[in-house]
């Protein structure tokens, strides 16, 4: 073969392997348009926060609505027994608290607001007890999940007594989280499920009223 056709057959082989590799760039870019448009790009990370203040039934409504929020479960958590039971739990002995665990978006809720409005959904001057409930098991306390929740809700929880607003010691505890155990499936959702029971309950445990002497009506419960 001379060598002005072998120059012109690479000059080919040149120009089929250009053509080819734009080929598969046009084939492959509708695949990666789809893929973000059917919404497999990837998930957000969500993190998890723990708070018991009381009931359980009463404390998921303030959360739930928040921007950000993905779940609210009720459950117990702090103590000692093992998948405790609803009976067990609310006899008290076993260490446990009613909580709940919220799921959110850091991206689209701080923790910080998560504290603000825990702190304005309880009795934070109580001790072993929470409006009309008595017992270990219905205490006020902020479970942490790692060292910045900690900070965060240690500043929280200063800034709250050099604010002057209660004469008494605040007595809600900061504590490391540990196992949660979610709570019977009727317990999940209450003020949905039972709604006419749920707003009975907190009437009558005088809740909002205490919230209201406590953080003054625009506050209480935000």
């Amino acid at each position: 073969m001379s060598e002005p056709l072998v120059r012109e057959r690479m000059k080919r082989c040149k120009l089929t392997a250009v053509r080819l590799w734009i080929g598969i760039v046009l084939l492959l870019t509708p695949t990666v348009v789809r893929a973000v448009d059917n919404g497999t790009a990837p998930a957000p990370t969500l993190e998890t926060a723990t708070f018991a203040g009381g009931c359980f039934w009463c404390m998921v409504p303030p959360f739930d609505k928040l921007e950000g929020v993905v779940s609210v479960t009720s459950g117990y958590t702090g103590g000692r027994l093992e998948n405790p039971t609803y009976q067990e739990v609310s006899a008290g002995g076993t260490g446990h608290a009613e909580a709940v665990q919220v799921l959110y978006d850091p991206n689209k809720i701080s923790y910080e607001k998560l504290l603000d409005v825990f702190w304005h959904n309880v009795d934070p001057v109580a001790i072993n007890r929470q409006f009309c409930d008595f017992g270990e098991q219905y205490r006020s306390e902020i479970f942490y999940h790692n060292e910045h929740q900690k900070r965060l809700a240690e500043a929280s929880k200063a800034a709250i007594e050099k604010s002057g607003i209660f004469k008494e010691p605040i007595t809600t505890k900061i504590t490391p989280a540990s196992a949660f155990y979610k709570a019977e499936e009727y317990h999940q959702d209450f003020y949905k499920k039972n709604p006419f029971r749920y707003k009975f309950y907190r009437y009558l445990c005088g809740r909002d009223q205490r919230l209201e002497q406590l953080w003054g009506k625009a506050q209480a419960g935000h």
